[in-house]
């Protein structure tokens, strides 16, 4: 069994790496590549750990750790974050080189592109220079002849003095022979060997520039035939100065109309089921229970977890699409397409990437900014990225849409969301980069079109929904409990009425929410919804769990018309993000005072912008 562990406390000084990685008896393996290479796939098929797999530079920020059996002898293997240079000022080319620095390793194993190895040598001659044994894989050479690269691995052999093997990680060519050739290399490598200093590199630039130089004209050709490939070709449409942005618009609204169409059928058919379990199993199995424990098992935590779980196959088929969008290396154009745009911004490219991968969970999103070398960049970026509708805020929006909107207006509804969250987010960006300015040049790479692989997409889709569960099921258990708790205490007055103590929650705040047409109910709900915004969903589940005999959303349809559900569904959106991206942001800007601007001003762009909508709405008639 693999066991691996996700290092997200690595610091520059390279002292947290220590505490992880000093496990005796093991011999420890790094993996090395610049983005983009196919790195964290080769990863993933070395060590079946469920790592961060995307078509996009950068992807990789953390550092995943993972214990394998390669023959008889037990080996740990680290996946470094993607780099470019050894020599780099990035953060990640810093944890990268303290890392080397301070960690004896029995193995490096260097991945780069076969398509673009002229560019990406370099990395490989550095780790030459540092000493340290390695074993350099040359990926996508499936690709090569297709760009009119040819490659002479044996002199490339010859050149840097370890093994060179070509591979294809997307679809395991050549793996076997990877995973036989890394076992030989260890056993030959008794003792680890520690790096030198970096900047002590005894080689000048001159020499380091004529021995690259050597080395690419011994074994690099590019054909004089080459054409224009299909990459080249699609580019010319979907990188359309005019149509790029509206293509990318387009695109987008489909994949929203797949998740609605795909997914609702399988969330009902899901729905059914819990529902069904409910009555043949779990009412008979407690039903000797007390009525106040009884009517906490079922109405608030299994109500709550079962209504939140029906959205799974939502989520799955989100993430299918995103690993689409983001394998295929549509998702870097995307960040050139808006690159001008953001730039007026005070942000760039990376950040409307972030803040795309931020649909999925602002946590990771906020934590991929490291590749950003900017101070200013990454917090100008962080107060941006919580208004990306995540996957949490998904669950609320496709149940609050499916209950008040037709199955025709449902789609567009949700893309509208999706749009507000962009418009909040240029807001932001307009208003706080004289704040935080950027001079920090972007440096993107366009890799080639690439569909991902089935396997990949259901890898990609299961890894994160697994991680909404882990992450998601202790808030939500918390948070519909307490919910329940609120809606039935005292216990001598009726369930979620006035007398409780959610509505006495509810009653002390409407005259802020009443005047963007939130009842006390829905108010509850948000209040916990700070904790995680999963809690929302199975808080109305518990809240309106007397009046099931309607269903839920038949229940919040009586009480609610559409104006009011767009006001909630809007102030959702936009208002404090959940207590892990808080918590996310302080320890990544290192400031509690950032972090409260940014709670603050969401809640107040939050109120201001539903208040517009259904102050308008209700005067003009609706």
């Amino acid at each position: 069994m693999t066991n691996s562990i996700n290092c997200n406390k690595c610091s520059p000084d390279g002292s947290p790496l220590l505490d992880v990685l000093s496990t005796a008896g093991l011999k420890q393996i790094a993996v090395l590549g610049m983005p983009n290479t196919g790195k964290s796939t080769f990863f993933n098929r070395l060590t079946g750990a469920n790592a961060s797999i995307g078509n996009w530079p950068g992807i990789t920020v953390d550092l995943l750790v993972a214990k394998i059996k390669l023959g008889l002898q037990e080996t740990q293997v680290v996946d470094l974050p993607g780099i470019y240079d050894l020599r780099g000022f990035s953060e990640d080319e810093e944890v990268v080189r303290r890392f080397l620095e301070t960690n004896p390793v029995h193995l490096v194993i260097i991945i780069l592109n076969a398509t673009q190895i002229d560019r990406q040598i370099s990395l490989a001659l550095q780790i030459k220079h540092l000493g340290l044994p390695a074993l350099l894989l040359l990926n996508m050479t499936d690709e090569a002849p297709k760009f009119g690269v040819q490659i002479d691995p044996e002199q490339i052999s010859r050149h840097l003095g370890m093994s060179v093997l070509p591979i294809s990680a997307k679809y395991g060519q050549g793996y076997s022979q990877a995973r036989n050739l890394i076992a030989l290399e260890l056993s030959h490598q008794a003792e680890p060997v520690l790096a030198g200093k970096v900047e002590h590199n005894s080689v000048t630039d001159a020499e380091f520039a004529a021995e690259m130089g050597a080395l690419l004209q011994d074994s690099f050709q590019v054909s004089d035939a080459f054409k224009d490939t299909l990459t080249t070709k699609l580019d010319r449409v979907l990188l359309h100065p005019v149509l790029g942005l509206p293509i990318f618009f387009g695109l987008m609204y489909l994949m929203f109309q797949v998740v609605y169409t795909v997914g609702k059928p399988l969330q009902d058919g899901l729905n059914a089921l819990v529902e069904w379990f409910k009555h043949i199993a779990i009412e008979p199995l407690l039903s000797s229970l007390p009525k106040f424990p009884h009517d906490l098992l079922i109405d608030g935590i299994y109500g709550g977890m079962a209504t939140v779980a029906a959205f799974l196959p939502v989520i799955w088929i989100f993430f299918i699409c995103m690993a689409i969008v983001e394998d295929s290396g549509y998702l870097s154009r995307s960040a050139y397409l808006m690159d001008a745009f953001m730039e007026r911004l005070g942000l760039d490219g990376r950040s409307f990437v972030m803040s795309l991968m931020g649909f999925g969970c602002n946590v990771p999103a906020i934590m991929g900014l490291r590749v950003m070398r900017s101070p200013a960049l990454r917090l100008l970026s962080m107060l941006v990225i919580p208004f990306s509708l995540c996957s949490a805020r998904l669950n609320v929006f496709i149940f609050m849409t499916t209950a008040l909107f037709s199955a025709s207006v449902a789609p567009l509804v949700l893309f509208s969301l999706y749009l507000l969250s962009f418009a909040a987010a240029i807001l932001t960006a307009f208003i706080f980069k004289g704040r935080y300015p950027n001079q920090e040049p972007l440096i993107l790479e366009l890799p080639p079109y690439r569909f991902p692989t089935v396997k990949q997409m259901l890898l990609r889709a299961w890894s994160e929904t697994r991680h909404f569960l882990r992450f998601a099921w202790k808030f939500i258990i918390f948070g519909v409990v307490a919910i329940w708790l609120c809606n039935n205490l005292p216990t001598n007055v009726e369930p979620a009425s006035a007398g409780t103590l959610s509505g006495a929650i509810g009653r002390a705040l409407q005259p802020i929410l009443e005047p963007i047409g939130i009842n006390p109910k829905l108010s509850v709900a948000l209040i916990f919804g700070f904790i995680a915004k999963e809690i929302v969903l199975g808080g109305l589940a518990v809240i309106y769990a007397t009046e099931q005999d309607a269903g839920l959303a038949g229940a919040i349809a009586r009480e609610i018309d559409w104006v009011q559900a767009y006001s909630f569904m809007l102030f959702t959106l936009l208002y404090v993000p959940c207590l892990s991206t808080v918590a996310v942001i302080k320890a990544e800007s290192k400031s509690l005072k950032f972090a409260l601007i940014g709670v603050f001003w969401s809640l107040g762009l939050a109120w201001i912008a539903s208040f517009i909508f259904y102050q308008g709405a209700r005067g003009l008639g609706f």
